[in-house]
């Protein structure tokens, strides 16, 4: 396995920003000559990126066959687009490296949790945006080298609006939160050129309300862009894998219901591969 960390520096990051990755060896010996990669996102309110929605969440996806790479980006004090452009940034380094790592650069995934959901998504919504390519030093055609195949979306950040979780917005707006946070209300950003999603939530959500979800799903099906949504009936928010793996030290966030999100999500990964 090719593990290794590259250190990101972008307009605002802050010391620490960094992609870590997880690639599996060729070997003349399989059949398999270029693999999927998803690209991972952790959560933390853009306070903070968590541990337990890191690597536990790259290792599982890397037993499915897939390389993963997990940013570490910039949280507050940077501010926004700060953790986009570094995101962005992996996005071409991971393209830059894909014949040394074959990866097949045709099926890049973005994943996210809770606020990393919001960055994975914003990558989602913003990739063919004129300010992004700007800031990248891309030119007018090479938009496409921004965009994901597709977005897993783990009970994510969507909306500013009345079921908005205000901290994440705060975290990552500061002063121009009330100047930025309509433009982030990534619902209302959704158009026929996002990516396909897999989303899932609980009902039973008290941080990151399930309307989040709800509100994205219904702005995709309007725009005609498949999505698989779950949503369980119990289970709170922050689950991770919803398993003993990422159980935290006092014992919460195992749930078994839910625990089945991620071979749901390897299902839907072979279905989008498969077209």
């Amino acid at each position: 396995m090719i593990h290794e960390t590259y250190p990101l520096q972008k307009k605002g990051s802050l010391p620490g920003a960094r992609l870590m990755t997880y690639i599996q060896e060729d070997s003349e010996a399989m059949s398999i000559r270029k693999r999927p990669l998803i690209l991972i996102c952790p959560g933390g309110g853009y306070r903070y990126t968590s541990d337990r929605e890191s690597e536990p969440i790259a290792l599982q996806f890397l037993a499915m066959g897939y390389h993963a790479a997990v940013l570490r980006y910039s949280c507050a004090p940077a501010q926004y687009p700060t953790a986009l452009l570094e995101l962005a940034e992996s996005m071409l380094l991971i393209r830059s490296k894909a014949e040394e790592w074959h990866v097949d650069t045709e099926k890049i995934v973005v994943q996210g949790c809770s606020a990393g959901g919001h960055l994975a998504a914003c990558l989602g919504m913003f990739w063919d945006e004129a300010f992004l390519a700007q800031e990248m030093g891309l030119g007018d055609r090479d938009h496409a080298l921004l965009r994901p195949a597709g977005m897993i979306l783990c009970y994510p950040v969507i909306t500013s609006g009345e079921f908005a979780h205000r901290g994440s917005f705060q975290n990552l707006l500061g002063s121009r939160e009330e100047e930025l946070s309509e433009q982030l209300s990534l619902e209302k950003r959704v158009t026929e050129k996002t990516p396909r999603a897999f989303i899932w939530h609980t009902f039973a959500d008290g941080s990151v309300p399930a309307e989040n979800s709800l509100l994205l799903v219904g702005a995709m099906r309007r725009a005609g862009i498949p999505v698989e949504f779950h949503m369980y009936p119990v289970g709170g928010h922050g689950l991770a894998l919803a398993t003993r793996l990422t159980e935290t030290s006092d014992g919460r966030h195992v749930q078994r219901e839910c625990a089945s999100w991620i071979g749901l999500a390897q299902t839907w990964l072979e279905y989008l591969f498969a077209e």
